[in-house]
């Protein structure tokens, strides 16, 4: 699919210096002969940031870094230098970019865009490839527009995906409402759908300092490297293969090779730079995934989990892309919060999927069954209980009808929920969704354990609360100067959208030539 041979740089960088990262970054760009143009986007992985997740974000002494080296290699000036970011479900980008410390940075370089994309205007970018989840996905315009697309995600282990390199960090091109679409046992498939939106030009990974182990709150890992390159799914592969991890196990990165996105073998891959294959290799040694089921997970504490399969899965299928993994990513960010969460959690019994074994709860145990497609029939401490699925087919669901909801209304909601289980003295809880967002199961978790709401963490209040009602007011302005957040019609095409997903010939097209 590529024109240039698909080519991965792998440079040292000790530390967190933004003139060295500065001089990396125009290097890789000059050994690829890549000169940014027109409007130029950057995309971070900014998932979560500040002083409680230090490790989940690409640092802004990286992202400076690459600013100042896209204006070295800028030729005549660039029509527009940006960075464009959604963090984590529910939270205001605003406050991801204000807690990882991007606004005084981006004053530093100068001339820099910041688009927070739950406040832009979502364009309807067609599909056409035959394996597609769906027909459209609605993703910011800032991206659509863009001429010139670097892809700077974090080096992080993922509960739900083994990995998040650069392929993954596509998550943060949908805001919430569309997110959340696909995002269950069919999330690999997601994240190598959303390739044809954009390829980017330039990606450049921030392995400085890795996360091992999780998402929101990786285990940090000294690697002292920052890895370039061209192709997304051979630079996944090559990092893959850093860690000691066979590509083709991660299915978003078999995938996208299988559609013909690039290559996942060595012998087909250009591995340069001032740091060997071997030695990054040595450097990545002992680093963890984050691929574990719940059940394991929650060994020797008081939350007991039991997962069945996902709707049309088969007895030993699982779903890595939904509510399991959410809720492992909860009880973390609880702990950093609440240091005693394991020893305030009473005996909880949590059930996903299409579970068909015994849950050996006992009188006043609590028994949460998360997800739509939560199914049970047996025994609960001597009661007979039948719970059905309510789960919806996925091609019900219309990404053009799809809602947002906030941390408040999430907060409300579960809150009012947990509390109709205590007052009425409910054992068996449901919580319906797909998925149940990780804010939605921590919130259940404080309720159930009397645990401190991150939420509402004093030190963070300030903060939260400026940017959230910004964010709210950005658009509100939007609605009232008429402009509409999810735009249908003609898009353009954007320089690096793949071939492939041209429409097919004679056919109706929405895309126009730029």
């Amino acid at each position: 699919m590529t024109k240039t041979q698909p080519t991965v740089i792998i440079s040292a960088c000790p530390n967190y210096d933004s003139g060295r990262i500065r001089r990396i970054l125009r290097e890789g760009m000059e050994m690829l002969d890549l000169r940014p143009f027109g409007r130029t986007l950057v995309k971070p992985n900014v998932v979560a940031s500040g002083d409680q997740f230090p490790n989940a974000y690409t640092r802004p002494e990286f992202i400076e870094g690459m600013l100042m080296a896209l204006k070295d290699r800028a030729e005549g000036g660039l029509e527009e230098l940006a960075v464009g970011e959604r963090c984590g479900i529910t939270m205001p980008t605003r406050y991801a970019f204000k807690n990882a410390n991007y606004y005084p940075m981006f004053k530093r370089v100068g001339d820099v865009v910041a688009y927070h994309f739950d406040e832009e205007p979502q364009r309807e970018v067609p599909m056409y490839h035959p394996e597609r989840l769906r027909d459209a996905h609605f993703i910011p315009e800032p991206v659509v527009k863009a001429d010139f697309f670097v892809n700077c995600p974090k080096f992080k282990a993922h509960p739900w995906t083994t990995v998040t390199f650069s392929m993954k960090n596509y998550i943060g091109i949908q805001d919430d409402r569309h997110r959340l679409i696909d995002h269950d046992h069919k999330l690999d498939e997601k994240v190598a759908d959303l390739q044809y939106v954009v390829q980017p030009q330039f990606i450049a990974i921030d392995a400085i300092t890795a996360g091992e182990g999780r998402m929101l709150t990786p285990i940090p890992f000294d690697m002292g490297l920052v890895i370039m390159g061209n192709n997304q799914v051979a630079f996944d592969a090559v990092c893959c293969r850093i860690i000691g991890l066979d590509p083709r196990e991660v299915p978003h990165i078999r995938l996208a090779h299988e559609r013909g996105f690039g290559p996942l073998d060595l012998d087909e891959i250009k591995v340069i730079g001032d740091v060997s294959y071997e030695q990054a290799c040595e450097k990545a040694k002992g680093f963890r995934t984050g691929l574990i089921r719940v059940e394991e997970y929650f060994e020797g504490t008081n939350i007991r989990a039991y997962a069945g399969p996902p709707p049309g899965g088969k007895d030993d299928d699982y779903c890595w892309g939904g509510c399991p993994g959410a809720m492992e990513e909860a009880i973390e960010i609880l702990r950093l919060f609440d240091k005693q969460t394991d020893e305030k959690m009473p005996v909880t019994h949590i059930v996903f999927g299409n579970y068909d074994g015994e849950i050996p709860a006992k009188e006043g145990e609590k028994v949460v069954f998360i997800g739509d497609c939560a199914q049970f029939k047996g025994q609960l401490a001597g009661k007979e209980v039948h719970i059905e699925s309510q789960y919806t087919d996925r091609s019900q669901k219309n990404p053009h009808h799809a809602r947002h909801s906030d941390i408040f209304s999430k907060m409300v909601k579960t809150t009012t929920q947990m509390t109709r289980a205590k007052l009425g003295k409910q054992d068996v809880i449901r919580m319906g969704g797909c998925p149940v967002s990780v804010a939605e199961q921590a919130l259940a978790l404080v309720e159930l354990g009397g645990l401190k709401n991150p939420y509402l963490d004093p030190a963070n209040m300030v903060n939260f609360t400026s940017s959230y009602f910004s964010w709210r007011t950005h658009q509100l302005m939007r609605r009232l100067k008429g402009q509409p957040y999810q735009i249908t019609g003609p898009v353009k095409r954007g320089a690096a959208r793949p071939d492939q997903n041209l429409p097919p010939e004679g056919a109706d097209t929405a895309l126009e030539a730029k």
